[in-house]
């Protein structure tokens, strides 16, 4: 680690600390209107936005980038607006911080409540999808935590030009810049440093790949949100609809095929192969759809699949297909290849879905709803930071609320314990 980085971290660290600080008691309006002006400025910016993006399209192409990748780092006007208006929703969203969680009276007097606190300093590292700049900093500032962001390479320019918006936010509010910082520098061994920053950072949050997240997972001694791949499957059921079905599958697959919700593996059960799967792989095809299809799956149009194609994160106009036995087939497989992200069931049955449901763990399960839902802002969230797919502390999408701990505010009258 060279010592550029290190200095960096000295710099970015107790800024962050101290902000961390100040926000924790930041009044909930002034939040409010850093999001809101950041808002106003990302808009305002939007062509100096798209023009940075421009150069970073350029640098993703010379890099080789896939046709997905650099759909994932494009920005035009319509996703500038998209930027606006999630950074308007968590503005708009109430203040996690200070909430009840639970309360209670104990028998000995004592009155005891749980209530939300930030957890303190953030550190992001992502790849590739610029929005992140803004989402990322947006729900770490509205559950009152600092955050040092660290991009992709590729997306610099436009995290640079979409933090600037973020800082005419804060400084608007009257809030300390140390609260949303991005590291300037395309050097990974900031992100080492990042991983490394005990004293500093409190939870590092992975939002990129497989190579960059299981990086994270082996060196990082910062705790982790993890967010692995998402290997996302849909099980068509033979008591789905057939009318709804096929729109389903295929906005599953393609809607945008570069993010972490799009479908990769479609399971057919065997006994509504005939009755739609058939038409439903067809549609697939026609739509534009590689796929790459099991034994009893394949029709013209369709290429074999190898033992590689399931377990695996296409992120493109690819999807593998395999015939199973009924519900019971599809769990199997799932837990075999799946990566606890998001699963989908088709079936108008409530016992399969039922069973579906019961049986796998999975941060999200599905009825009868396109994986492409798998989105804190169609959740609800305005925003997310990631879909977290460990077990602990925060699971699924990650907003404001599971970016706080708790604390306990225990209050007696002169109570003593005998």
């Amino acid at each position: 680690m060279n010592d550029m980085n290190a200095d960096l971290m000295a710099t970015f660290g107790p800024a962050a600390r101290a902000a961390a600080t100040e926000l924790a008691t930041a009044d909930a309006g002034a939040k409010r209107l850093a999001l809101e002006k950041a808002a106003e400025a990302v808009w305002a910016d939007r062509d100096a936005i798209i023009a940075a993006n421009a150069k970073d399209m350029e640098f993703g192409r010379d890099k080789g980038l896939s046709p997905a990748m650099l759909d994932r780092l494009m920005l035009d006007e319509d996703r500038v607006a998209g930027m606006r208006d999630g950074l308007l929703a968590v503005a708009g969203q109430d203040d996690p911080i200070g909430a009840v969680i639970e309360e209670w009276d104990q028998p000995s007097g004592l009155n005891i409540r749980r209530v939300r606190t930030p957890i303190g300093v953030i550190g992001v590292i992502y790849e590739s999808r610029p929005n992140v700049t803004a989402d990322a900093g947006a729900l770490c500032l509205k559950s009152g935590n600092a955050v040092i962001l660290r991009g992709g390479s590729e997306s610099l320019h436009s995290s640079k030009a979409i933090h600037a918006c973020l800082e005419k936010g804060l400084e608007a509010a009257g809030l300390p810049k140390g609260a949303i910082q991005l590291v300037p520098t395309r050097d990974r061994a900031a992100v080492t440093e990042m991983l490394q920053a005990t004293d500093f950072i409190d939870v590092i949050v992975p939002r990129g790949g497989k190579g960059l997240v299981g990086l994270v997972q082996r060196e990082a001694r910062v705790p982790v949100f993890a967010h692995l791949e998402g290997i996302c499957h849909i099980y068509l059921d033979q008591a789905a609809d057939a009318d709804k079905a096929p729109a389903v599958v295929v906005n599953a697959k393609t809607r945008r095929t570069g993010i972490c919700g799009s479908a990769e593996c479609l399971l057919i059960d065997r006994a509504a192969w005939d009755t739609m799967g058939r038409a439903v792989v067809q549609d697939l095809l026609d739509a534009g759809v590689e796929v790459r299809a099991g034994d009893g799956a394949r029709i013209d149009g369709t290429v074999p699949a190898t033992d590689e194609d399931f377990g695996k994160e296409f992120l493109d106009m690819i999807i593998a297909v395999k015939l199973v036995d009924g519900v019971e087939g599809a769990i199997s497989h799932i837990r075999a290849f799946g990566s606890n992200h998001t699963e989908a069931i088709l079936t108008e049955d409530d016992a399969t879905a039922e069973t579906f449901f019961r049986k796998l763990d999975s941060a999200i399960l599905m009825r009868n709803a396109s994986t492409q839902f798998a989105d804190g802002g169609e959740f609800g969230m305005g925003a997310e930071i990631g879909i977290a797919t460990g077990k602990l502390h925060a699971r699924g999408p990650v907003g404001a609320t599971q970016l706080t701990s708790f604390k306990y505010l225990v209050t007696g009258d002169g109570t003593i314990r005998g």
